[in-house]
């Protein structure tokens, strides 16, 4: 399997840029979230089970989830959440593993966003967090979501914290500022993870 490092970050840090950045370098990415998303795509048991036990009003018109209703449903009543977790997360670590067997390169970029709430820390060889202040994570998830900000406040009340991500960080990308300004920082962390992964390789082959 290859190297894998594991990128994190609270909603609305920025996530989904950097990794683009590390793609555009070539570096396969695995990102939870888009997994989360297929495996309730119609047809799939995980979506059936959701609509056995919400109804069809948790369905767009197209027969596809939605998602923000479903997102209001559990964060208002914790025993859905965990009853959702219960069914997802199995699913979601299957098809990550099985993603992550086969990834080409040095080395993988697992996207993580829940990486510390669910402890994941110990299945990447190095953790990479984007860092924001909690306004700017604010700010930018009530511009992309149309949510409101009590809904958006809700959403990083349940993450952890921002001293819980950067005390589990072997790296830390600060986008606080301008897009422009992180592919500097991802070039030479790209330049480090191929060095790590080369050293990794040499290591367990022997």
């Amino acid at each position: 399997m290859a190297y894998i490092v594991a990128l994190t970050g609270g909603i609305g840090s920025g996530k989904s840029t950097v990794a683009e950045g590390f793609s555009k370098l070539g570096i396969t990415t695995i990102d939870a979230d888009i997994i989360a998303r297929q495996i309730v795509e119609p047809g799939k048991p995980a979506l059936k089970k959701i609509v056995q036990k919400y109804g069809t009003a948790i369905l767009n018109t197209d027969g596809t989830l939605n998602r923000a209703a479903l997102r209001e449903r559990i964060f208002s009543a914790p025993e859905d959440k965990q009853w959702l977790n219960n069914l997802l997360h199995p699913l979601i670590s299957a098809e990550t593993q099985r993603q992550l067997q086969i990834a080409p390169g040095p080395y993988v970029l697992w996207v993580v966003p829940l990486l510390i709430e669910n402890n994941l820390q110990q299945r990447a060889q190095r953790i990479l967090v984007v860092d924001v202040s909690p306004e700017i994570q604010l700010e930018r998830t009530l511009a992309r979501d149309g949510i409101s900000r009590q809904q958006a406040k809700n959403i990083l009340s349940s993450q952890a914290t921002r001293e819980q991500r950067l005390a589990c960080a072997n790296d830390i990308i600060d986008n606080n500022g301008s897009p422009s300004d992180l592919a500097p920082r991802i070039a030479a962390l790209h330049q480090r993870y191929l060095e790590l992964a080369a050293t990794d390789r040499i290591t367990n082959n022997e």
